[in-house]
């Protein structure tokens, strides 16, 4: 099976703080199968590391104000054309992420608040019926 996974829970260094995700769950699950890295942050050309964001009112920003939603959307869209091309059956995302979250995401507020909901990419993989699954359901 070809699985698209968010290149943070890999352990690449794509995260907004320079870091990463690594789950020892999704190398795991993974195990075998053709595995497609993907950070649609990145790939919409933000880099890393860079000022934590959040859908704010349907916009994607910085804690300034400062709009990144046209990165971010581009970002989605790229990553959703290579999880296409690539054929992957399965799409493993980070939670709570503006672009990855698939259930959960900040509110906003940039006070740590979660509410239900999805980011950008999870949206877009959704609305296209790719099978989604966030990592804390592994």
């Amino acid at each position: 099976m070809k699985v698209a996974v968010s290149a943070c829970l890999l352990g690449d260094d794509c995260k907004y703080n320079g870091g990463n995700n690594f789950s020892e769950k999704v190398a795991e699950f993974v195990k075998g199968q053709e595995v497609i890295p993907i950070c649609p942050e990145v790939m919409g050309g933000l880099s890393t590391p860079r000022e934590p964001s959040e859908i704010v009112n349907g916009i994607v920003k910085h804690r300034d104000g400062s709009s990144v939603d046209a990165e971010f959307r581009k970002g989605a869209r790229l990553a959703l054309k290579k999880v296409i091309d690539s054929g992957a059956e399965l799409v493993i995302l980070q939670s709570r992420s503006p672009s990855c979250g698939a259930s959960s995401i900040y509110d906003g507020t940039f006070s740590g608040t979660l509410i239900q909901g999805q980011g950008v990419f999870a949206k877009l993989l959704t609305e296209n019926n790719i099978k989604v699954l966030d990592v804390s359901e592994l």
